[in-house]
């Protein structure tokens, strides 16, 4: 139905072309309402997609953008005014600006990136502006004003294409993918009518049957964007394409900046330089950005990496580091260590009376209460494999270890967990293997004093501590 629309407003173009004998003013209404269709279009869709992604409205504004160029267009075929004319053309360079910030900055992007992305393109609309207005004074086709500016918009729409291409093969999400090939499918028509229009037609007026092509790649957005949103799962690529181009795609601003300033440079130097600067700063910064966010997100994922997803405590991966580093230090210094191994008792007919849920909750609370004995900010409490965890108490002595192992099992009792065993309530055995000096051996021969300790524990009836034989001292 929608294809079928823009094929009958096609028609009612042509038909008026033909009515008219060709006149101007006979194509300029349909070729102001083709852009306005795209506009409205986009806007819909824009209401339809969630607010991080509205890139759509920025399509919308640039088809709004190259609607007023036309209608300013009409009021000159009516007027003759110079200044309609001007504005005009004006209104036909800016109205790329906004597509080349939709596809440079991705709606995901950190505000302060899109902040530096703004600045950008305004810099990029500002280059642009001045250089139309330099240019808008002689339009005779073939001269070199009109030879200048048909270069300008050439390069911009080939920018335009090329970009949103790139999104569209490296983009994953359904939505972004929808939005890239509906971006890229109008940019590549209009670079091609533009091309058509601007190189073999130059010199025919409004009003003949080539209009019609004008209005296509309008048209063709207004179809794209009424469509309804993929359903699509996301797509995978391979993850160094797309990287590629996520890590590239903050070049895509500062390209565009530099053929423009290039070509602004040799009438206002100075407005090219500052073309030039903006465009090397802006790269500068985001690049400093996105590092500086890749540092946080790297780090951010080292702390994540070494916590229990369930319990929020330290996980086997941070002990075993914490014990390495500990063990060294107390090599170099003669420092004593402790090691608690502490099991929860009958965990699996936990698990098996109440399910995996509650014995999730018990675990986590249990955890909670082992992580409250440990007060000083050198002890590590971490979970070490299921229900089994471990404590390193480094810079304490043997009494004091052996207290806080005691005060561990005392509070998980008080939390008066219920179990199915005969007792009633959720315990834990603890076994404690302690150090005065290290000197020398491996982390392990610890771990495996405490093991063994935690074995009698068990052994000898559970919810109690035991000591690792006295040899291990």
């Amino acid at each position: 139905m929608a294809y079928l629309s823009a094929l009958l407003f096609l028609a009612a173009h042509a038909c008026a072309i033909g009515i008219s004998g060709g006149a101007p003013l006979a194509s300029y209404p349909f070729l102001v309402l083709a852009p306005l269709v795209a506009a409205i279009s986009c806007m819909w869709r824009a209401r339809r997609t969630p607010r991080p992604e509205r890139e759509w409205d920025l399509a919308a504004l640039a088809m709004l953008l190259w609607a007023g160029g036309m209608l300013m267009a009409t009021w000159q075929a009516v007027t003759g005014s110079q200044v309609a004319a001007t504005v005009s053309l004006l209104l036909y360079v800016l109205y790329g600006v906004p597509l080349t910030f939709a596809i440079a900055s991705a709606g995901s992007e950190a505000w302060p990136l899109r902040l530096v992305d703004a600045v950008l393109a305004i810099g990029l609309g500002a280059l642009y502006a001045t250089h139309t207005l330099s240019l808008a004074t002689d339009q005779t086709v073939g001269g070199q004003n009109f030879l200048d500016l048909r270069l300008t918009l050439d390069l911009e729409n080939l920018f335009i294409a090329t970009f949103a291409l790139t999104r569209l093969v490296t983009s994953t999400g359904p939505r972004a993918r929808d939005y890239f090939r509906a971006l890229s499918c109008f940019a590549v028509a209009y670079l091609l009518v533009a091309a058509i229009t601007n190189h073999f037609f130059a010199d025919v007026d409004f009003g003949g049957y080539t209009d019609l092509i004008i209005g296509v790649p309008f048209l063709w957005l207004a179809i794209l964007a009424r469509q309804a949103p993929s359903a699509l799962s996301a797509r995978a690529y391979p993850p160094r394409r797309t990287h590629l181009v996520r890590a590239g795609s903050h070049l895509f601003l500062p390209l565009t900046l530099l053929p423009i300033s290039a070509l602004v440079v040799g009438t206002r130097p100075w407005l090219g330089a500052f073309g030039f600067v903006l465009a090397t700063l802006g790269a500068g910064v985001r690049g400093v950005l996105l590092q500086i966010r890749t540092y946080e997100e790297r780090d951010q994922l080292d702390v994540l990496a070494r916590i229990d997803g369930l319990t929020r405590i330290p996980n086997r991966r941070h002990f075993e580091e914490s014990m390495d580093r500990e063990w060294r230090r107390c090599m170099r210094s003669g420092d004593s260590l402790a090691l608690l191994m502490i099991d929860i008792d009958h965990f699996k007919q936990l698990n098996d009376a109440y399910g995996h849920p509650a014995g999730d909750r018990i675990l986590q609370a249990v955890a909670r209460a082992l992580a409250a004995c440990a007060h000083r900010s050198s002890d590590t409490v971490a979970r070490y494999g299921g229900e089994e965890f471990a404590a390193l108490l480094p810079s304490i002595g043997r009494g004091g270890a052996l207290s806080v192992a005691e005060a561990m099992r005392a509070a998980v009792e008080e939390l008066a967990l219920t179990s199915p065993t005969a007792g009633g309530r959720v315990t834990i055995s603890v076994g404690v293997a302690f150090i005065a000096a290290v000197d020398g051996g491996h982390p392990s021969d610890l771990i495996a004093n405490a093991d063994e300790a935690l074995y009698r524990a068990k052994a000898e009836g559970r919810n109690r501590v035991r000591d690792a034989a006295p040899s291990a001292a």
